[in-house]
């Protein structure tokens, strides 16, 4: 493993366990906390997608006529991971991109897609997110969140985007999370089904070889240049605090509708 690797993954420690640990976690005890949780969640489901996207269209032609561009082992790393999150297999053998499959999960539970598919329509039709944060009541957390992720494809440094999604965007659903949704299909096994499947398919695709493809990636877009990892690691430990504060949000509105 590339010790500049190693370094990022030791700077951001602390920071994926505060994530992975949060106290959001424990209070989803039944399926009205999850449905909130979701419709925090969903927008970072989404804006994924554009952070994906973002780094094809730069690391490959995606345009015509087509032309070699960059890297083939860079090429393949990004259009492998894009493969996997844009058309992957649901729980029925259909082919969905991971956020259909959430959008899915969120109707069997119950909890609001409205505010997601009227930010969606806003978007298409002005690509503009404050008029679609507006539209939408979106969240503040939510669009912190999703400002952090644009901001960041405006800047177009590759190496800023890979490592975010690699340092912050992998690996980070605990086991704890899936020991709950599992507790809470016991009872609503025609609820939750689709997000248990959901789970369990993010850990098995994006855990492992998603996972190991964006690290090669990220070393690859890095290379020898020590202020691009410098750079690599600054952005995401601030993707990190990012992902901390929409859970905020999201634990702060379960115990709000609680009381």
């Amino acid at each position: 493993m590339n010790p500049r690797i190693e370094k990022i993954k030791t700077a951001i420690d602390g920071l994926r366990k505060d994530v992975i640990n949060h106290k959001v976690y424990t209070v989803i005890k039944d399926v009205e906390s999850l449905k909130i949780f979701m419709e925090y969640h969903v927008y970072a489901v989404w804006d994924f997608m554009s952070l994906l996207k973002s780094l094809q269209n730069t690391l490959t032609c995606t345009s015509v006529p087509w032309f070699p561009k960059g890297s083939p082992e860079t090429r393949y790393f990004i259009n492998e991971i894009v493969l996997g999150e844009e058309s992957d297999v649901d729980m029925y053998g259909k082919r969905k991109s991971h956020f259909e499959m959430y959008i899915d999960a969120m109707k069997q539970v119950g909890a609001s897609t409205a505010s997601m598919e009227i930010f969606i329509s806003k978007m298409r039709e002005t690509n503009y997110l404050q008029t679609a944060y507006y539209n939408a009541s979106t969240p503040q957390e939510a669009r912190e969140f999703v400002d952090f992720t644009f901001h960041l494809i405006s800047i177009r440094k590759p190496h800023l985007i890979s490592a975010v999604f690699t340092f912050s965007r992998e690996e980070l659903i605990p086991s704890m999370f899936n020991e709950i949704v599992n507790d809470l299909a016991l009872n609503n096994a025609n609820n939750v089904s689709l997000f248990k499947y959901y789970l369990e398919r993010h850990i098995e695709v994006d855990g492992s070889h998603h996972g190991k493809l964006a690290l090669q990636m990220t070393d690859s877009l890095c290379g020898t240049n020590a202020y691009n990892w410098q750079e690599a690691e600054e952005m995401a430990i601030k993707a990190l605090q990012m992902r901390i504060r929409l859970w905020d949000g999201a634990y702060n509105k379960i115990i709000e509708n609680r009381y």
